[in-house]
C-alpha cells in the first residue's frame, strides 16, 4: 500500500495546521515546497516569487515536490504532505499550457485517497509567504479539486473542524481503506 499522503485544497485552509498535528502525533509530514521556496527566495535576491515570476516558482516547486516524493518513498508509517508534486505541476499547466500534469503524475504516485481542503473564509489569512487573494485561492482550489479525480484519485475534503479532529478523521479513513 502507498502510505504517501497529500494533503491539498485552498490556500488558508488550515492544511499547514493539521500537518503539525499529525507530526506532533508521531507521522512523517513534509512541509509545501511553495512556502519552502517563497521563504529561500525572500533570504536571498530570487525571482522565483509567485507574485514576480510565477512559472519560475511552479519549475521549483515540481523539483523540490519530487525530492520530496523521492526521499519519503521509502519511509515506514504514513507520510503527509503539505500539496505535492500535482499541485505544483497543475499550476504549471494551468500557466503555460504545458502537458505536464499527466506525465509527471503517472511517476510520482502518492496513495490513492487525497484529502482537500475547502475554501473556509473564516480562517483564511494573508501573510509573507502567502499575498494572494481569497478569491485566488478558491479558484486554485476548484482547479485541484477537479483535476486529482482525473488521475485516479479519490478525492475526500476535509469537514471544516477543530485540527484534533480533522486529524482524527484522516487517520481513520486511511485505516478503513
Amino acid at each position: 500500500m502507498n502510505r504517501l499522503v497529500l494533503i491539498s485544497g485552498c490556500s488558508g485552509g488550515g492544511k499547514s495546521t493539521l500537518l503539525a498535528e499529525l507530526g506532533r502525533r508521531g507521522h512523517a509530514i513534509v512541509e509545501e515546497p511553495g512556502r519552502r521556496i517563497v521563504k529561500q527566495e525572500l533570504e536571498g535576491d530570487g525571482a522565483a516569487l509567485p507574485w514576480i515570476d510565477i512559472a519560475a516558482f511552479a519549475r521549483r516547486a515540481i523539483e523540490m515536490a519530487a525530492a520530496d516524493h523521492a526521499a519519503a518513498r521509502g519511509q515506514a508509517g504514513w507520510t503527509f504532505f503539505d500539496r505535492g508534486l500535482i499541485d505544483a505541476a497543475s499550476a504549471l499547466q494551468h500557466l503555460t499550457g504545458e502537458p505536464i500534469l499527466e506525465k509527471l503524475s503517472a511517476f510520482h504516485r502518492y496513495n490513492t485517497r487525497v484529502f482537500i481542503t475547502p475554501p473556509w473564509p473564516e480562517i483564511y489569512l494573508t501573510d509573507p509567504e502567502r499575498r494572494h487573494g481569497f478569491d485566488e485561492a478558491v479558484a486554485e482550489y476548484s482547479r485541484l479539486a477537479a483535476i486529482y479525480p482525473t488521475l485516479g484519485y479519490d478525492v475526500v475534503t476535509l469537514p471544516k473542524i477543530a485540527v484534533a479532529e480533522r486529524a482524527d478523521f484522516i487517520l481513520d479513513r486511511l485505516e478503513a481503506k
